[in-house]
């Protein structure tokens, strides 16, 4: 019965609810696990004619490619990748600056989103056709690992755009799809073992959320000799944050069950997704990844360095060479798949840390993130826990006021404990660490 349950959802039901959404998510997964068994000679094609096509249509559409293409001299019907590696590569601050330039004239039904990025800073960015390939690119990763549209997903999560708009229209669609969402920002004791119990009472036949609390959850298993395997299982997809090895192998033994790793971002789309052979597949066919070094210049098969992107189904608001912040390393091998789908050799992205309430709850640091992110005015802050008492906020702003800084004391001793001394430091500039990266959130906390 949950097998015939499964195949009516992905055949009919899913299908009709991206059908009245205008999203083309079913044929594109349709057409992604065609071309993924492609050859390498073969996707290099695809992918350079999905970059003319692209280039064509932002060159005519989009007022800062119009003018950046005329500056570069690039012809968009003949782009070549060396064309491409010739633009600037895109960083936030002028997403930021220059919004409306990055617009189509002929977009149609944009989606607004915004993410604090991995630096910290609020961005304001705008989704059209990018969201079914989003769609259609985590589905055929999913399919990879055996389970389906349909099939029962627990997630633990914790964007405010996942967990804040529960509204009758998503909670009927996620009881029909069988989803359900579990926050991850309270992973205390109290609220592991509610997840526990959520888990137990649903038999997911996969999980999906941070590596950092699915292993927090695996961990109070560990220690207090509770069993979390369960027939139903299949998978447990981790994204987010970066997996260290010591994350996966605890989530794999308490939960018995195969740990598929995801990289990608709410602006830069869905990048990659680990086979069941240990493969970290790009979903090349509309996405080109650059690995760079500082100059610019493309690092060589296996060394690090950071992550840009052009995402070809971005036309309505163009990434083209976006800088996302994180590092990672190509690789030359070909997948024991037989995918023809380059990859990703590791990577080495940013994590979220946790942080501690003065009753001893444990939550997920985006808890204390998106206190501050969101508040107009915030150009970029970095958030220390220093002990549960005592919580800095450090702060670049403009056209502040005493009654946003109430908004942010009031919103950290809500989370964190109402006798919390918050501290606001005000700066003109937050550095990076020592290493060149940027933490955005620390907590010198640990229970």
């Amino acid at each position: 019965m949950t097998a015939l349950y499964t195949r009516f959802c992905r055949s009919v039901l899913f299908p009709l609810h991206e059908r009245l959404k205008s999203h083309s998510s079913v044929a594109q997964r349709r057409a992604l696990e065609q071309s993924q068994w492609f050859n390498a000679e073969t996707l290099q094609a695809m992918q350079l004619q999905n970059l003319r096509r692209f280039a064509a249509t932002i060159a005519a559409n989009v007022p800062w490619y119009q003018r950046l293409f005329s500056e570069h001299h690039i012809e968009p019907a003949s782009m070549t990748l060396d064309d491409l590696q010739r633009l600037p590569r895109l960083d936030k601050p002028t997403l930021r600056a220059n919004t409306e330039a990055f617009k189509s004239r002929v977009a149609n039904k944009l989606a607004r989103f915004n993410t604090g990025g991995s630096s910290g800073q609020p961005l304001i960015f705008f989704l059209g056709e990018r969201v079914s390939h989003d769609v259609a690119a985590k589905w055929r990763a999913t399919r990879w690992w055996g389970v389906d549209i349909g099939d029962k997903e627990l997630v633990l999560w914790g964007s405010p755009i996942e967990v804040g708009t529960q509204d009758r229209i998503k909670n009927l669609r996620d009881k029909f799809l069988r989803t359900q969402l579990f926050p991850a920002f309270d992973l205390g004791e109290s609220g592991i073992k509610q997840f526990i119990k959520s888990y137990r009472a649903f038999r997911p036949a996969h999980l999906f959320g941070y590596p950092s609390a699915l292993a927090r959850v695996a961990a109070y298993a560990k220690q207090h000799h509770v069993d979390l395997k369960q027939n139903e299982l299949k998978v447990v997809f981790v994204t987010a944050e970066r997996l260290y090895e010591e994350q996966r192998a605890l989530i794999r033994e308490q939960f018995g069950a195969s740990v598929a790793n995801g990289y990608g971002a709410r602006d830069a789309g869905f990048i990659a997704h680990e086979c069941p052979e240990g493969g970290m597949h790009v979903s090349a066919e509309d996405i080109i990844v650059e690995i760079l070094r500082e100059d610019s210049t493309p690092c060589r098969p296996g060394e690090s360095g950071e992550i840009t992107i052009t995402h070809l189904r971005t036309s309505d608001f163009p990434f083209v060479r976006y800088r996302t912040g994180d590092v990672a390393a190509l690789s030359t091998q070909a997948c024991r798949c037989g995918r023809g789908l380059p990859m990703l050799e590791r990577i080495e992205g940013r994590s979220t840390d946790f942080v501690f309430a003065q009753d001893g709850t444990a939550m997920h640091g985006l808890a204390l993130i998106y206190v501050v992110r969101d508040i107009a005015g915030v150009h970029s802050f970095r958030i220390i826990q220093h002990s549960v008492d005592e919580l800095e906020v450090m702060l670049v702003t403009t056209e502040w006021d005493a009654v946003r800084d109430q908004q942010v004391i009031d919103g950290m001793r809500a989370r964190l404990g109402q006798s919390v001394s918050v501290k606001l430091n005000h700066c003109a500039h937050i550095p990076t660490e020592a290493n060149g990266k940027f933490r955005y959130i620390i907590s010198h906390v640990r229970m």
